[in-house]
């Protein structure tokens, strides 16, 4: 798997929160690309969760969450709250069976 600056520091939304507002934009860019990397091997959403890149790190930044409920209307726009949330590494396993869905 490829390395990224940003994408295996934040495993929480405490990590996120550490992050300088620049360091954010480079941390969605690389979540893209790594969201990009694990569809293109094991199929998945991934145009709604494109889209919902920097909205969902914007809402970890702003509420205190687990504290606070989000919910998403579909588990299509939910990958970044999976890896902040510190499923990352479960990513390998996306879509099959036993593995992260």
């Amino acid at each position: 798997m490829k390395e990224y600056k940003y994408v295996n520091k934040v495993n929480s939304p405490d990590d996120l929160k550490r992050l300088s507002k620049s360091e954010v934009i480079e941390y969605c860019n690389e979540a893209r690309e790594f969201i990009i990397d694990c569809v293109l091997e094991n199929g998945g959403h991934l145009a709604s969760n494109l889209g919902a890149i920097e909205l969902t790190a914007a809402i970890h930044r702003v509420f205190d969450l687990p504290n606070d409920k989000v919910v998403f209307d579909v588990g299509h726009q939910s990958y970044l709250h999976k890896m902040i949330t510190g499923r990352r590494e479960l990513f390998h396993q996306l879509r099959r069976p036993g593995g992260l869905s």
